[in-house]
């Protein structure tokens, strides 16, 4: 220790005494203070701080709001899926590691199923991946297959996991929007959301890598037909494009449409990675379950992301699912297999919603698919011009609902998908929020 001279004043009489300063402290506190400035944050990550998710599931928090923010079901999976569950945990061997790119029985019964749809062979070993979650997914695909200085397109509004990891890697978003078109006839439908053919032709140049798809729509509910994925199908072989096309929500398809992947049509498997989800096929979202499926010379790639990263995922997860899918792959000629009884049970759910909405005074867009709505605010004419400046408008509705309104209508707009996407097109095209209605369609 050492002395040092503090000087104190009292009664204007100014005066020293010694104090003693324990170096090890001292230096100890000058050497955090140093590496605080040091140890910043990577350029990779730069401005990805911010996340809707976190900031308005800190809201929903409070019990006396209705949270439609998030994706996720309320209603209980089968009981069988449960069942499984239970079974695979009480095998000891199935408590431990299993093979790092999916445990061996589900990416078979995988493969059977996709071939089946797909009317392809699909080799369960090098052609399936299984992730933490669609989530991991889109991760493995963008990381291994997206350089720096890429240019990945992207169609608005979207998933807000997107943009964040194509930056992550070091490449470019490039945005596209959905823009509105409404058809003749009195229903407003997600299918009134359509791609600029020649909009959608001037994003594709001599650095554009992938285009990422979303079919079902997240969050309009679109389901896109033949004709428009043979659009996007034509740019990507045109200009030797990859597809990254997001069909978590594949089953959820209601009536009068059908569910088309993008990686059947005519040369389009070689250049297609397709992510499934388990979360969203047999509404177990915390069982963070998804797979990747694409020809060997990709799936290789997001193979090595996943190796050198999570490694593996849940041995007694993977194999709950993997007979859960066992059950319904023999039964899909059956309406009662899960695939077709859910999307059924939602349906009703979504035209309940779409009432409540239009008895409001609203206007909602009925979703072809997925879990989601949206609803035309414009109308309510809300002066929210003391909120903060930097937000979209349907952001900022969102939280005035959750301040002024939730204790009369109990009702959570979330504004999820416009902090990214929705902002530049659904919103300042037709003055839109975002608002998914998953606790109404599982209620």
């Amino acid at each position: 220790m050492f002395f040092a001279q503090q000087c104190f004043c009292c009664l204007g009489i100014r005066t020293s005494l010694p104090k003693i300063i324990y170096p090890l402290r001292y230096f100890r506190f000058s050497a955090s203070a140093i590496m605080a400035f040091k140890h910043k944050n990577t350029k990779r990550i730069e401005g990805l701080d911010s996340n809707v998710w976190v900031e308005f599931t800190k809201v929903a928090a409070d019990p006396s709001i209705v949270n439609l923010g998030q994706g996720l079901p309320d209603i209980p999976p089968p009981n069988y899926v449960k069942e499984e569950l239970a079974k695979a945990v009480s095998v000891d061997r199935l408590n431990q590691y299993t093979r790092a790119f999916g445990h061996p029985l589900l990416v078979k019964v995988l493969a059977q199923v996709y071939e089946r749809i797909c009317g392809r062979k699909i080799d369960p070993y090098t052609d399936i991946l299984v992730t933490i979650g669609g989530y991991g997914s889109l991760f493995c695909a963008i990381h291994g297959l997206i350089e720096v200085e890429d240019e990945v397109i992207i169609i608005e509004p979207f998933y807000d996991c997107y943009e964040p990891m194509v930056r992550m890697a070091g490449a470019k978003p490039v945005f596209i929007p959905l823009r509105y078109k409404p058809a003749t006839g009195n229903t407003v439908s997600s299918a009134d959301w359509v791609l600029d053919p020649v909009e959608l032709a001037s994003k594709f140049n001599s650095k554009t890598k992938a285009i990422i798809l979303n079919t079902p729509h997240n969050p309009t509910g679109k389901v896109f037909t033949k004709e428009e994925l043979q659009m996007i199908a034509d740019l990507c072989i045109k200009h030797d494009i990859l597809c990254i096309s997001d069909e978590v929500y594949e089953w959820l398809v209601y009536t009068g449409n059908k569910h088309i992947k993008i990686a059947t049509l005519p040369g389009m498997w070689e250049r297609t990675v397709t992510i499934g989800s388990a979360g969203k096929t047999y509404s177990v979202t915390g069982w963070k379950l998804g797979w990747s499926i694409g020809p060997q010379h990709l799936i290789k790639h997001l193979q090595v992301v996943q190796q050198n990263t999570i490694y593996t995922c849940p041995t007694p997860l993977q194999e709950a699912l993997a007979q859960a899918f066992l059950i319904d792959f023999k039964r899909m000629d059956d309406p009662v297999c899960y695939f077709y009884s859910l999307p059924r049970e939602l349906e009703s759910k979504r035209d309940r919603m779409a009432r409540m909405l239009l008895e409001a005074g609203l206007k909602p867009f009925v979703p072809e698919g997925g879990y989601f709505i949206i609803v035309d605010v414009s109308m309510l004419d809300v002066d929210i011009s003391d909120m903060e400046k930097d937000k979209p408008y349907d952001y900022k509705l969102a939280k005035w609902m959750i301040k002024n309104k939730v204790r009369n209508f109990h009702l959570y707009l979330s504004a999820r998908f416009v902090a990214q996407g929705a902002k530049k097109s659904l919103r300042n095209t037709y003055g839109f929020v975002s608002s998914k209605y998953a606790y109404d369609l599982f209620y």
